[in-house]
């Protein structure tokens, strides 16, 4: 935890003259653009991915003709060919997973009193009028919504919104165009729930901004956003 206080401060310190008062909330964008891109080759290889199963969907409705009558033996048949041609139906989670170890060090570190038996400096650290340590309940208390801290949340939840709606369009537009079956329209085991909970996955981060330290929300702001855009380029 002192490290990585130390690499924040570092960031703040080197953007400050660009960002003043807001150099630590920058340096978290930052922060979050690094880590997104060391996980952007396996979010080329799950876009490589899905489109590998696109191109199943001949095969796998050969598969559907031979074993239509018998469920159990055509669901064996299908994961058994992603299996032989190395596709994961579930390979779009990786990038996301490998994230969070990122995401709970920065909550943490803004939830913090206290670091490494001193006290948190971070959390006097601000965006605009809003603490990056404080949450939205907080900028209720201090001014309401078009208080100084109120209005930091109204401009991000705005932001999350439109982001969120570009996100569920292209969720929308990729989960028709590329749908994972497993023949006779079931779909592959597992994969229902997160078929239908895919498109609203942008709007989770309204939820994060609301009820999250001010840092991780901006966290998850930049992250979806970086998604939403990453995904518009490598899916199209």
């Amino acid at each position: 935890m002192s490290v990585f206080a130390s690499l924040v401060e570092h960031l703040a310190d080197l953007l400050q003259p660009l960002f003043g008062v807001s150099a630590a909330a920058a340096a978290i964008v930052l922060f979050t653009a690094l880590v997104r891109l060391l996980v952007h080759p396996l979010s080329r290889a799950a876009a490589r991915g899905q489109k590998a199963r696109a191109a199943l969907q001949p095969r796998i409705a050969e598969l559907r003709r031979k074993h239509g009558r018998d469920p159990e033996k055509l669901q064996r048949a299908v994961l058994e060919l992603h299996a032989r041609e190395k596709v994961s139906p579930l390979s779009g989670c990786l990038p996301s997973l490998l994230q969070l170890p990122a995401f709970f060090l920065l909550y943490h570190l803004f939830s913090s009193e206290t670091i490494g038996g001193r006290a948190n400096e971070l959390l006097g650290h601000r965006l605009f009028e809003a603490p990056l340590g404080d949450r939205w309940a907080d900028a209720l208390g201090d001014g309401g919504v078009f208080g100084g801290p109120g209005l930091v949340y109204v401009g991000l939840f705005a932001v999350v919104t439109v982001v969120a709606w570009f996100g569920y369009r292209l969720s929308r537009r990729m989960m028709a165009a590329n749908p994972v079956t497993a023949g006779a329209g079931e779909q592959v085991p597992g994969l229902g729930a997160v078929t239908r909970v895919m498109p609203f996955m942008s709007f989770f981060t309204l939820v994060t901004v609301a009820v999250m330290p001010l840092a991780a929300a901006l966290y998850m702001v930049t992250s979806t956003t970086w998604s939403v855009a990453e995904r518009a380029v490598l899916y199209r």
